[in-house]
């Protein structure tokens, strides 16, 4: 598989390629400065170092991201069959299986599988087994909230008032939080969230603490889950729980973002925090099912 070097993106690929269950190899993509230009022809010419790509040549390739699709179908050009995720840029047709999300409407085409949010390298017997490793977590009360926090891509940080109030209305919908910060929440606002949630029982996990991360255990032990709507990432995870889910608007999305929680509200698979809590729902587990797109058309090797 072709491992772009963000964590996001790199992840949608990865959890495909493990999900196959055939040994695999990881490529990482060192991209260049020409990296930048979206390519309408079969191309390595984004890449500082090209010293992986020589035969003998792969049977199957997994990309993900415009920028690793022209690597792809350079490859597709040497006889490999290709799986990409996420919009390509150019030539959406250049792949035996293109998979996109729905919050990006799609055009109609015979390489095509929509799927909801994204791929990810979660799987169920990972959630299964992970409240057992967080006894504390399960001596809570019930019901528990998860609160899995996000923040903007591009600033310093969620905006602290508005992760206060957020963790403010997640207490306030079960008997105790089980909370989470990410990569981009930012030291000021997990303050903010710590500060709002002293009076309930809780348990905040802090994005690079010491120690294990509890974060699987959080959507294990759920029963209620509240979420940010800047990740399709988490978005895409927590789905693979059965509990309700709230989607907290953070304020600054983008239209991407927003179409994506507009989808999963019309779905039935989600309301926005604030509404009426949502019935139970059946999980999805879209990774799975993009490996059985794969080895229904026949391009595992």
């Amino acid at each position: 598989m072709l491992e772009d070097p963000r964590a996001g993106t790199a992840a949608q690929a990865l959890g495909i390629a493990e999900r196959l269950g055939v040994p695999f190899r990881r490529i990482p993509l060192r991209f260049g400065p020409w990296a930048k230009v979206v390519w309408p022809w079969p191309t390595l010419v984004g890449l500082a170092d090209r010293s992986e790509f020589a035969p003998p040549w792969p049977g199957l390739v997994i990309s993900s991201g415009r920028r690793a699709a022209p690597v792809s179908r350079w490859l597709r050009a040497r006889g490999a069959k290709t799986v990409h995720t996420m919009r390509p840029g150019f030539c959406a047709g250049d792949f035996d299986l293109l998979v996109i999300g729905s919050l990006d409407s799609p055009a109609p085409a015979g390489n095509l599988m929509v799927i909801q949010g994204a791929a990810h390298r979660l799987t169920p017997e990972a959630l299964a087994a992970a409240a057992a490793g967080f006894p504390e977590l399960a001596a809570l009360p019930s019901p528990r909230v998860a609160l899995v926090l996000g923040g903007p891509v591009r600033s310093e940080g969620m905006d602290a008032e508005v992760a206060a109030r957020i963790a403010r209305r997640a207490a306030g919908l079960g008997a105790s939080v089980l909370a989470t910060t990410s990569r981009r929440t930012g030291v000021t606002a997990a303050e903010a969230v710590a500060n709002a949630l002293s009076d309930v029982p809780h348990h905040l996990h802090r994005w690079g603490a010491a120690g294990r991360n509890p974060y699987l255990a959080m959507l294990a032990l759920a029963d209620i889950l509240v979420v940010t709507g800047d990740s399709t990432s988490m978005l895409s995870e927590v789905l693979m729980t059965r509990a309700p889910l709230l989607i907290a608007d953070p304020g600054g999305l983008g239209p991407r973002h927003r179409g994506l929680t507009e989808g999963l509200v019309r779905a039935g698979m989600a309301a926005r925090l604030g509404d009426r809590l949502p019935s139970p729902r059946p999980a999805l587990d879209e990774t799975s099912r993009i490996v059985a797109e794969i080895r229904a058309r026949g391009l595992v090797p």
